[in-house]
């Protein structure tokens, strides 16, 4: 949470040059720049910006907009649910698509049911989410008018991104389903369930898969995060007002402290959502216990 908003902090103050420079542009008058560069307080040394931008922040006050003139936290907490319920839609999407189709992969081992999820999970991984976004909608936006085009207004506006970003990110976690159950089923504490009469399902789902979750649930964490960071260009594909459009258009328009707060919040959601699924694991898991 440090590490990177400090990165971007000197990043932004050294590789586009003078800051107030390249927001007021190149032709813009001495007095208009000096101007500029009182407000963004880039007339003092970096170690003092620096310096007085952590205790802001530490105080939750990420300054305000060079655009709007809004408070940046309000900006970000105005746009950060839509961005989120994109993230937790598009994440059961991928666990709905992931879950089954590896564990089927796993207990009919090199039948057409292995072949075809592998494939599904080959052509899922090699689609970006953001060409696969154009094409849903295309098909169902455009040509059958079944979903809406753009926005964010309603449930009906994530379905098409949702499942952009479900099936990207689902066909990552299905070779790992596959992978971790294939392990498990091969373990001797299942021979062992099955010695003693148990049913297949009951050895498959309350015992095998169970634990193959753990490493699924470690994976699903970090791209729960990448999702939440992540969907940047999505969001632009399908005019979503998130917190991802923000930052894209906070790049563009030059706005220095809508970008370093927007890095900040991802940053710091990033590392929650990483330290939400360590605790999990002892839900997942009974043998792991949090102390």
């Amino acid at each position: 949470m440090l590490l990177i908003p400090t990165v971007v902090f000197f990043v932004l103050r050294v590789i586009p040059g003078d800051p107030a420079v390249v927001i007021a542009g190149f032709d813009a008058p001495p007095e208009v720049v000096e101007s500029l560069r009182a407000k963004l307080g880039t007339n003092r040394p970096p170690l003092v910006q620096y310096e007085e931008w952590i205790l802001s922040v530490a105080q939750l006050d990420f300054g305000s907009s060079l655009i709007s003139n809004e408070p940046v936290l309000k900006l970000i907490l105005d746009r950060f649910p839509l961005t989120l319920s994109l993230a937790v839609s598009g994440m059961l999407c991928a666990l709905l698509i992931a879950i089954p189709l590896g564990v089927m992969s796993a207990v009919r081992r090199w039948t057409l049911w292995d072949y075809g999820g592998m494939l599904f999970s080959q052509i899922g991984i090699s689609l970006p989410s953001f060409w696969l976004g154009i094409i849903l909608l295309l098909i169902f936006a455009v040509k059958y008018p079944l979903f809406p085009l753009f926005g964010g207004d309603s449930p009906w506006h994530l379905v098409l991104p949702s499942l952009a970003l479900g099936i990207n990110r689902g066909a990552v976690l299905l070779r790992l389903v596959r992978t971790a159950m294939i392990e498990e089923l091969g373990k001797e504490y299942i021979i062992t369930a099955r010695s003693k009469g148990l049913p297949e399902m009951v050895v498959r789902y309350r015992h095998a898969l169970r634990n193959a979750l753990l490493p699924v649930l470690t994976i699903a964490g970090i791209q729960f995060g990448y999702m939440l960071g992540g969907a940047i260009v999505l969001e632009q594909v399908f005019s979503l007002p998130g917190l991802g459009r923000l930052i894209l258009s906070a790049v563009f328009q030059r706005d220095f402290p809508v970008i370093q707060g927007g890095t900040l919040f991802i940053a710091a959601v990033f590392s929650l959502v990483n330290f939400l699924v360590d605790l999990l694991y002892s839900l997942v898991n009974p043998r792991i216990r949090v102390g």
